[in-house]
C-alpha cells in the first residue's frame, strides 16, 4: 500500500520501521520533510524511501493514505500546501495523528476534503506498544477506515470510538496516560531510595514490579480491584500502604487529573482550529 507521511519526525518514522518490519518495501512509502537534517535520518534508516522537501503531486499522487505526522501548530499550514494536490491523487484516506486538530478544522484546511481519520496514539507507539483512539468521518468507507487501520496497527492496539469528542477522553487516559505511569514510577523508585536503596537498585525494583503486576493483570481474567484484594492480607504491609494512599486521596486526584487533561484536550482543540 503506498503511504505518504507529512512530516518525518519520530512518529512518523517509527510508523514506516514497523510497516517495514511487517513486510513493506521502503519504496511503497514517501516523506514530504522540510529540514534537511531529518530527510538524511529518514534516508539514512529507510533507503529506497522517497523524500521530498514540500508537499506537490508527485509526493501524493497513488498514495492510499497521506498521514499527517506534523505538530499540531504545523497542521494548518501543512493541510493548506496539501489541499492543491489531493484532488489529483484520487481519494485517499488524510489521517492525521496530531492532538487536538478536529476533522472539521483539518477538512477546512483541506479545502472540504472529506476522506479524514483522526486518530489520538500515545507514546509507546515509537515502539510499537501504543494504542490509538481512532475516529473516522462519514465520507471514509470500509477500505478507508481498513487502509488507516493497518498503519495505525504498525503501532499497538486501535480502538475505534462513536464520536469524534470521545477522543478528548482518549487523549486524557491514554495519550497522556505515559506520564502517570512514569510519574509512579518516579515515586516508587523514591520511596525505595528512602528506605536505603542505591539509585540503581532502586529503578530496577520499581520497573520489576510494575512490569510483573501488569503481565499477571493482562493474563488474568480478574478485575484489577479484585487482584488487589487478593495481594492485600487483613492487618497486613500492603494493607497499611493502602490505607495511607486511601487517606491521601490518590485514586480521587488520578481521576480529577484525567479529567483536568480532557478539558485541556477540549480548550486545545478550540485553540489549534483558529483561522488566525
Amino acid at each position: 500500500m503506498n503511504t505518504t507521511f507529512i512530516g518525518g519526525g519520530n512518529m512518523a518514522t517509527a510508523l514506516i520501521g514497523s510497516l517495514i518490519a511487517r513486510g513493506g518495501a521502503a519504496a511503497a512509502f514517501r516523506v514530504v520533510e522540510p529540514s534537511p537534517e531529518a530527510r538524511n535520518r529518514v534516508v539514512e534508516a529507510f533507503p529506497g524511501l522517497v523524500l521530498f522537501e514540500r508537499s506537490c503531486r508527485d509526493a501524493v499522487a497513488g498514495a492510499a493514505v497521506v498521514v499527517l505526522a506534523v505538530k499540531p501548530q504545523q497542521m494548518r499550514a501543512a493541510a493548506r500546501a496539501l489541499a492543491a494536490d489531493l484532488g489529483a491523487a484520487g481519494e485517499p484516506v488524510v489521517l492525521t495523528i496530531a492532538a487536538g486538530i478536529r476533522i472539521a478544522d483539518l477538512s477546512r484546511w483541506l479545502g472540504g476534503y472529506p476522506r479524514v481519520v483522526r486518530a489520538m496514539p500515545n507514546t509507546p507507539a515509537l515502539i510499537g506498544r501504543g494504542i490509538s483512539g481512532v475516529f473516522a468521518a462519514p465520507a471514509v468507507d470500509a477500505a478507508g477506515r481498513a487502509n488507516a487501520l493497518a498503519i495505525l496497527e504498525a503501532a499497538g492496539g486501535v480502538l475505534w470510538v462513536d464520536a469524534e469528542a470521545r477522543l478528548d477522553a482518549i487523549t486524557a487516559v491514554s495519550g497522556s496516560g505515559p506520564a502517570y505511569v512514569f510519574y509512579f514510577l518516579e515515586a516508587l523508585e523514591e520511596a525505595a531510595r528512602a528506605q536505603g536503596f542505591g539509585p540503581a537498585d532502586a529503578r530496577r525494583l520499581a520497573y520489576a514490579t510494575f512490569a510483573g503486576a501488569l503481565a499477571l493483570a493482562e493474563r488474568s481474567a480478574q478485575e484489577p480491584a479484585v487482584l488487589r484484594a487478593q495481594v492485600t492480607s487483613k492487618g497486613g504491609t500492603t494493607e497499611a500502604a493502602l490505607a495511607a494512599m486511601q487517606a491521601a486521596g490518590v485514586k480521587p486526584a488520578i481521576v480529577a487529573g484525567v479529567d483536568a487533561a480532557a478539558t485541556r484536550a477540549r480548550e486545545l482543540g478550540d485553540v489549534f482550529g483558529r483561522d488566525a
